[in-house]
Formats: C-alpha cells, structure tokens, sequence
C-alpha cells in the first residue's frame, strides 16, 4: 500500500532500513530509470544530424564543458554498475551464488566505483 505520506519515489527508492538485496533492486531500478532517459537524450543529438552539420556540430558545442565530463562520469558509473548488477540478477534467477548474492552487489558496487574513477583518470 501507498504511504501518502511519504510519496511513491520514497516508498519505491527508499533504502533506509532496508537489506542489501533491496538497496540492490532500488539501484537497479534508477540506474535503468537513468540509461532510459540517457537514451532518448541520446536520440536527440542523434536527430540533430538531421538539420544539417551545422546544427549538429552546435549540439556537440554545448556538450564540451566540464559539467558535461561529470555527467559522462555519471554515466559510466551507472551502465557498469547496472551491467554488473544485471550479471548478479541473473546467476541468482540460475540459482548460482544465491547464497553469495550479498556478496555479490558489494563486488558490483566497489567494481563499478573503481572502475569510474578509472575511467576518470583517462578522461580528465
């Protein structure tokens, strides 16, 4: 049942109190949310190549700043750690590692974090 009080984003992402497995399922849900969103943010600057070079080459104007890199940090962050999370969801619907599957989104957390500041250090 919906808390009126708290709102629909809070009882569906809210992860106080909560087990690993379920801040796990949170995660997934937002960072799917996000790739969603980056999708169609995606096919717009792609549909800019339809007005011409020009149009094109000012949508690519706006996205070189340093605001943009941390937004693709971002980015990063979340296609790893809901690719790596996808992995854990589905050894655990093969019954593999269920026992582990705490485990198993600690390793995917820190990879993906780890991993993100990687990719940092090349890109800035």
């Amino acid at each position: 049942m919906l808390n009126t009080k708290t709102g629909a984003a809070r009882t569906w992402f809210g992860v106080k109190g909560r087990h690993a497995g379920y801040v796990a399922f949170a995660l997934h849900r937002a960072t799917g949310i996000l790739l969603v969103l980056y999708l169609f943010l995606h096919f717009g600057v792609l549909t800019s190549l339809l007005a011409g070079r020009q149009a094109y080459d000012g949508v690519i104007g706006l996205m070189t700043n340093p605001v943009t890199e941390v937004l693709e940090l971002g980015l990063i962050f979340v296609i790893l750690f809901h690719g790596l999370n996808g992995i854990r969801l589905v050894l655990m619907a093969l019954d593999i590692g269920t026992r582990w599957h705490e485990a198993m989104f600690w390793i995917a957390l820190v990879a993906s974090i780890v991993l993100t500041v990687a990719a940092a250090t090349v890109m800035l």
